[in-house]
């Protein structure tokens, strides 16, 4: 089964294309279903759109959804259409965000962690006249978020787990014992990560999460799922088939995807 759950189109601001153009491009490509994830707005501020480029406006969310509800039938005898969105995990707003996602039937919730000590993890330049000791609080406070939001009960999936890595590849080799850690507490909740094909996009290159991560969450049975993060159409699935077959040499046999919440398993 080939599928791709984490997806992005223009109301977040830096994407391209209409959510109808992502279902057309899976339709092409035959993958049997599409997760639909675009940037949650940025609910607990008094401004409707906060960052312009970043997330779409609170008063586009439910017009997002009920485009998706439409192409969702209008697809589908063609293709499985899924409602999610990407999450950004603020534990000081945490309750605000689960009562409004509770509103909408969406099949998945995707809990990503973009901002630590208030800075945007790919911010360039984050790093600089850090030191050595200060790298790793800002390592660990960035995987202690993570641990948060795999314990919330709000996520399904966990967004691109070592992302930190975009623009800072040298983040990969920072010294601390937190993923192990952080990887024992999201088998336990039981929370699925994605493996995430954009990473090729940035400066680290390869995949999230790093290749003795998921060999690390495995021992951990840590279920798996796939996300282009695709910002493009034509990005859909990309690797979709190198990923399978790195699952398998790790030692996996299945990933899961998502409907109405409920995890479905499929071989890789």
């Amino acid at each position: 089964m080939k599928f791709d759950l984490h997806t992005h189109h223009y109301r977040c601001g830096h994407a391209i294309g209409s959510i109808e153009d992502y279902i057309k491009q899976a339709i092409d490509y035959g993958m049997n279903y599409i997760g639909i994830s675009d940037h949650s707005p940025y609910f607990y501020s008094d401004e409707d759109q906060l960052y312009p480029t970043i997330a779409m406006s609170k008063s586009e969310f439910p017009h997002y959804v009920s485009e998706v509800m439409a192409l969702k039938e209008k697809y589908k005898d063609k293709i499985h259409v899924l409602l999610g969105v990407e999450s950004d995990f603020f534990p000081e707003h945490m309750e605000l965000y689960r009562d409004t996602y509770a509103q909408y039937p969406l099949d998945y919730i995707i809990g990503s962690v973009h901002y630590v000590k208030g800075v945007n993890i790919f911010q360039k330049g984050r790093w600089d006249g850090l030191t050595a000791k200060q790298r790793v609080e800002v390592k660990d406070e960035y995987y202690h978020l993570i641990q948060k939001s795999a314990k919330s009960n709000l996520f399904q999936i966990l967004g691109h787990i070592d992302a930190m890595k975009g623009f800072y590849p040298d983040f990969s080799h920072i010294e601390t014992d937190i993923i192990e850690k952080t990887l024992e507490i999201i088998g336990h909740e039981d929370v699925a990560i994605e493996i995430n094909t954009s990473g090729k996009t940035k400066d680290c290159g390869g995949w999230y999460p790093s290749d003795d991560i998921l060999e690390r969450a495995l021992f951990y049975k840590v279920p798996v799922t796939f996300g282009s993060d695709s910002h493009v159409p034509e990005r859909l699935c990309d690797e979709f088939d190198l990923v399978r077959n790195k699952l398998k040499e790790i030692g996996y046999n299945e990933w899961v995807y998502f409907i109405q919440k409920q995890r479905y398993v499929t071989p890789l």
